[in-house]
């Protein structure tokens, strides 16, 4: 399962948000990785989580299913608040967000 792919690399050696998209984009490259490092750390578009964005971008088609699913089991989509009120850890964001995908992505 590309859940625990995730997992693994998350911090070894990648972001957050390049975690998702090294495990779940379909052919991912350098210059992905690359651009995935500048959402993370709540970077992201509304201060969005950067393993949420990434998997809003891999799965474009289930963005608000993904949002909804994350928000519900991490108890917020920003990274920010996710930290400093929801206390989720980012490993905990990652992991979220890759379940997110395995349930809408198939």
């Amino acid at each position: 399962m590309r859940e625990q792919e995730a997992i693994e690399k998350f911090r070894n050696p990648y972001s957050c948000a390049q975690t998702i998209y090294a495990a779940y984009a379909e052919n991912p490259t350098q210059e992905g990785l690359d651009n995935m490092k500048n959402f993370s750390g709540g970077r992201a578009p509304d201060n969005a989580c950067g393993a949420l964005y990434a998997a809003t971008q891999i799965c474009p088609g289930h963005a608000a299913e993904i949002m909804q699913y994350f928000k519900e089991n991490a108890g917020d989509t920003r990274c920010k608040v996710l930290k400093t009120q929801c206390k989720t850890s980012c490993h905990d964001c990652v992991r979220i967000a890759a379940e997110a995908l395995d349930k809408f992505n198939g």
